[in-house]
């Protein structure tokens, strides 16, 4: 494996790991500046204090937080991951699961773009009482 896969690796394994462990700063700090991240779900691009103000709310909302079956894939500037996240959503206990597929752009060891792409029906139940 290049030097550069490898790096592309290891951002990879941090960024999901910062999440899972709920350091949002972490995650932040994986994204250049200008990062774009684009959701399937509402076709709307955001950026990265957005996205750390989304994870920041699920990390309060889902418990025992998993990236189980991590399936990643590493190509020259990018990589490519699917997983399932799993949890315990802590207002009720239920477990809940996200399959999904993220698709990352890396330019200078930051994530410059991420594209995710996510079940709606899954997130829905993610979200249940997201606003309470």
């Amino acid at each position: 494996m290049s030097t550069e896969a490898q790096a592309i690796r290891d951002l990879a394994t941090r960024f999901f790991d910062a999440i899972e462990a709920g350091d949002i700063a972490a995650m932040h700090a994986s994204f250049a500046p200008d990062a774009e991240i684009w959701h399937n779900t509402d076709e709307l691009v955001g950026n990265r204090d957005q996205t750390a103000q989304v994870l920041t709310g699920m990390v309060a909302r889902i418990s025992d937080r998993e990236y189980a079956d991590r399936r990643l894939n590493v190509f020259p500037g990018g990589f490519v991951q699917q997983h399932t996240l799993t949890g315990k959503r802590k207002h009720d206990g239920e477990a809940v699961r996200l399959p999904c597929a993220i698709v990352c752009r890396v330019e200078n060891g930051l994530i410059t773009r991420l594209d995710e792409y996510f079940d709606s029906a899954h997130v829905a139940t993610f979200r249940k009482f997201a606003n309470n």
